[in-house]
């Protein structure tokens, strides 16, 4: 609508000009109306309808509109009431700014007829400002010697408003300095000014905030208000002032650079520049003073900036000034006195004065090593030295005077455990915390000949097969003598012995320098087995110093001995001739051969075979026993016929060695007189009750025990003899009292000991007393496998008067030997098949009997030979001892089972092993009972079928040993 009325009054020019020429011409009147700014529209100005005389329907048919000079339409008529009113609210100060007066000019246009009619609306303010600045801060500087009175113009007020609606006064806040003036300009405007009442004094107050307010006329009153910030500005008229003229502080030594002393602090009353104050040192300072100290001229800090050494110097003196920036500057001055604090900060100092070095090993307690010396740099507790020495080591300190001491030994000193001592000193102050120092030195010990060379083992034991090379070595032995230089130079000797009454030095060399040991001849299992070196060895120093060790040297059996036949007896150059009945069925026993190995071991067990031949079909031979029986029946015409066979005995060993025997068996034919024969035979026996081997046997036992008792007999008497004569206890031995000529040494003579320092337990004989020639010493000895005693008859053999035996092994150590034996290994158990020898041959299995080793019982055969055998050891023992000997020779023990003398099968040595092959008590009770058994099933049997007994062969004879040669020319020469 008012962009509408703009366009008809205004928009167009031509238009326009028509409008204004028609208006000019219709114009009779103008109207006047009053209003006030700021009202809201629709406020009605006037009734233009009754004004100009028209009615309501006048208005809308000539189309009365209003028209404004400006672009803005603030007026418009209601249509329908026709008053004229407010149509966009009206702001005087915007339209008229400050003048006086303000009014507006709009035309009436009517139509139909064209009329157009002014109307002049004036503007009434109304008071809708308030005064304002035109900021809202003052600021305002002031010098603090302004004279009072001095006048400062501020910033005037403005206020849009007109009348009595405009600014009217000003008002400042109330304070002690400024008052407030307010002038009026000739325009009538009005500006306030501050006047300074009294003098000013920035270090009492350096600032003012006074609130300005400016006031209008109106009502109700308006006001604007500002703050005045006053600055005084300072001038110099103050000196800095120390919070503290003199100050005390202390520092400890040697701190790091950097260390804050102390802080002044220091006050300007002035402003800026004036009250800027710097800290710097008087410049009377000495120079050391600037060396160790720096103040901070900011700050005022006093720092460290050298070395403070309490030693040096305790205590500093330092002036320190603070100057303001003003002009003239001012200043003040402080006194600093630095205590410097003294701190455990030098440790001790050892001092060495005097050494003695190498000492002898030997140096007795006490003696003086040393002469020491301390001292500290420091004062009080802090320069308290304490020495002591490191501890583990065989020295001490004594004190001597001050601090001067003597280290002297504290104990026994040895080279070997210790060649040289690291000593420490330790000095130790009393600070907190203590300091210490430490000085080191070494003591070296010179050697003492204090020890004798020691071997690496405390025995040696070596292997070394028989029919060695003379010259090989056998073994070496190493000894070490802690000690140096001579009397760690060791050599190597033999002490002199016997073997087998040859001096040891025939048997063996050693090199004294490197310890080897070498055999000088060839050496037989079959004659010596065992023997032992006695090597010495002897250091350089002074006086000398020796160690003996023993070597026990065990020959290693080789088999170099063939088997031999021992049984039945027959010439060498016609061969065996055994008989046969003609009546014999399948499995006779012809005859029974016995072979012998002089080796031992594996290489003693023996295999019987048939050689391939003609007739070897006709008899079998068991491989373990000898046993030559018949594999068939034979026939009624080969009685008289003769059948050869060549028997193979060989041994177990490697290589194998073997014997051959030629057997011619006749077959015999049954005749007239042999009937007859075997009649007295079955006739006598029935009477007698007997035959002719239990015959045997009987009177064998009779003679085995007549001699036993007569053994125990004298044993028991010289037991109880030499019981009441010394009191002693123990295993009987001959005492033998010498005559006067002869001086006695009672504890160098020979023994008889267990050692147990190789692989195996063997008795060997030690020492070597003179005894007179001719002592004959009896004792019983005890096998080291059996809880019971096996008796062994020994007679001195003719040696020299240095080697009389006198054998002292005593029961109890053979039977904790025996006790403290290994069980023997499963693994080393044979089977029946596997066990040599003619007693330990396997027969049916509804045969075998026993668990142990050699179960099955001998035969007949075996038990006369064993029992002769025995008896002839017995009587000829000491025919086949030599020196170092003890009991019966073990060469012929494969083949027999001797029961009065320990067989060596119940402890058997397999080399390269430690298992010993034992039989236990139990096993050989058994056997024993089931050996009586088996003698009484064959007398039995032999009573029953007397045919049978007729045509065995005569009764074995007893074994061609070297021990029983002697007594068998005896008999025969009687």
């Amino acid at each position: 609508m008012e962009s509408r009325q703009r366009k008809h009054c205004g928009g167009w020019p031509v238009l326009r000009l028509w409008f204004s020429l028609a208006c000019l011409m219709s114009a009779t009147a103008q109207l006047s109306y009053s209003v006030s700014e700021e009202l809201r529209p629709g406020a009605v100005v006037g009734n233009i309808a009754k004004d100009l005389g028209l009615t309501v329907q006048m208005i809308i048919k000539r189309k009365l509109r209003v028209v404004s000079e400006s672009n803005a339409q603030y007026f418009e008529v209601n249509q329908a009431t026709g008053d004229f009113i407010i149509r966009q609210t009206i702001d005087r100060e915007h339209m008229c700014e400050l003048s006086a007066t303000c009014s507006l000019h709009v035309e009436i246009v009517l139509e139909d007829p064209l009329a157009i009619h002014r109307v002049l609306v004036d503007i009434v303010d109304v008071n809708d400002n308030a005064p304002q600045f035109s900021t809202k801060n003052i600021s305002l500087e002031i010098s603090e010697a302004a004279a009072p009175g001095t006048r400062f113009r501020l910033e005037s007020a403005h206020d849009p408003d007109v009348g009595i609606n405009s600014l009217r006064t000003y008002h400042l806040a109330a304070n002690d300095r400024f008052v407030l003036n307010v002038e009026t300009k000739s325009d009538g405007s009005k500006f306030p000014e501050l006047v300074l009442e009294k003098a000013l004094d920035r270090e009492t107050q350096a600032s003012f905030r006074l609130l300005l307010t400016a006031l209008d006329g109106g009502q109700p009153e308006k006001s604007g208000s500002t703050l005045l910030l006053i600055t005084i500005l300072d001038v110099n008229d103050n000196a800095p002032v120390f919070d503290k003229s003199m100050k005390k502080v202390s520092v400890l030594e040697n701190v790091e650079k950097g260390t804050l002393v102390t802080k002044l602090n220091a006050t300007d009353a002035d402003y800026a520049q004036n009250g800027e104050i710097s800290f710097l040192f008087s410049k009377y300072t000495p120079d050391r003073v600037l060396k160790l100290f720096s103040v901070d001229s900011k700050t005022g800090e006093v720092r460290v900036n050298g070395h403070v050494d309490y030693e040096t110097a305790n205590e500093y003196y330092v002036t320190v000034l603070a100057r303001d920036g003003g002009t003239p500057a001012m200043e003040a001055s402080c006194n600093i006195k630095v205590e410097v604090t003294d701190v455990n900060d030098n440790s001790p100092e050892v001092m060495l004065t005097s050494l003695t070095s190498p000492i002898q090993e030997d140096a007795a307690p006490g003696t003086v090593i040393a002469l020491i010396s301390a001292r500290d740099l420091d004062s009080g507790k802090n320069g308290k030295v304490t020495l002591k020495v490191q501890s583990g080591l065989p020295f001490k300190l004594n004190s001597a005077f001050g601090e001067h001491y003597n280290l002297i030994t504290d104990g026994n000193l040895d080279r070997e455990t210790m060649a040289d001592y690291t000593v420490v000193i330790m000095a130790t102050d009393a600070g907190s915390p203590p300091l210490s120092s430490r000085t080191t030195f070494v003591v070296k010990l010179s050697d003492v000949n204090d020890n004798a060379p020691s071997f690496s083992q405390p025995s040696y034991s070596v292997d070394v097969p028989e029919n060695n090379a003379p010259s090989t070595p056998i073994a070496m032995v190493m000894a070490s003598d802690p000690d140096i230089g001579d009397n760690a130079r060791v050599s190597f000797s033999i002490l002199p012995s016997m073997v087998q009454g040859s001096p040891i030095s025939s048997y063996i060399y050693i090199n004294p320098e490197t310890g080897h040991i070498y055999s000088m001849r060839s050496l037989d299992h079959e004659t010596l087995n065992a023997f032992r070196i006695e090597v010495q060895a002897r250091d350089a120093g002074t006086p000398p110093r020796t160690t003996n060790v023993t070597v026990h040297v065990f020959v290693v059996d080789l088999n170099d001995n063939a088997p031999l036949i021992v049984y039945p007896p027959f010439p060498q150059d016609t061969g065996l001739q055994l008989s046969v009945p003609q009546s014999a069925g399948p499995g006779h026993l012809i005859n029974k051969l016995v072979g012998v190995d002089p080796d031992s071991g594996h290489n003693a067990w023996l295999f019987y075979s048939i050689a391939p031949g003609p007739h070897a079909a006709l008899f079998l031979i068991t491989p373990h026993t000898g046993e030559l029986r018949t594999t068939r029946k034979l026939a009624e015409e080969e009685g008289g016929s003769a059948y050869d066979i060549i028997v193979v005995v060989q041994d177990n060993g490697e290589p194998t060695l073997s014997t051959t025997v030629a057997i011619t068996v006749t077959v015999e034919e049954k005749g007239a007189s042999d009937a007859a024969i075997d009649n007295r035979k079955t006739s006598l026996m029935r009477q007698t009750g007997m035959s002719d081997i239990t015959l045997y046997l009987i009177i064998s036992l009779a003679c085995v025990s007549a001699v036993s008792f007569l053994t125990f007999f004298i044993l028991m008497v010289r037991c109880l003899r030499h019981r009441s004569d010394h009191g002693g206890t123990g295993c009987c031995y001959s005492h033998y009292r010498p005559s006067r000529a002869y001086h006695q040494r009672p504890n160098k003579d020979l023994h008889l000991q267990l050692n147990t320092d190789g692989p195996i337990r063997y008795m060997e004989v030690v020492g070597g007393a003179q005894d007179p020639p001719g002592t004959r010493t009896y004792r019983p000895c005890y096998s080291t496998t059996s809880s019971r005693s096996d008796f062994m008859f020994v007679k001195t053999p003719m040696m020299s008067h240095n080697n009389t035996l006198s054998m002292t092994l005593n029961r109890k150590h053979l039977m904790n030997s025996a006790n403290e034996q290994k069980p023997p290994n499963a693994d080393w158990r044979f089977t029946q098949g596997q066990r040599p020898g003619p007693s330990g041959a396997g027969g049916p299995p509804e045969m075998a009997m026993g668990t142990g080793p050699w179960p099955n019982p001998p035969t007949e055969a075996e038990q006369l030979q064993a029992l002769m055998a025995a008896a002839n050891e017995v009587s000829e023992a000491t025919a086949t001892l030599g020196p170092g000997t003890m009991g019966l020779s073990t060469r012929y023990s494969p083949q027999f089972t001797l029961q009065h003398v320990p067989d060596y099968r119940q402890n058997v040595y397999i080399p390269g092993s430690t298992a010993t092959l034992t039989s236990n008590p139990q096993q050989q009770q058994q056997q024993q009972m089931l050996m009586q058994q088996q003698m009484a099933a064959q007398q039995q049997a032999l009573q029953a079928q007397p045919s049978e007994a007729s045509a065995q062969p005569e009764p074995p004879k007893v074994a061609q040993t070297p021990a029983s040669k002697k007594k068998s020319t005896k008999k025969e020469k009687k």
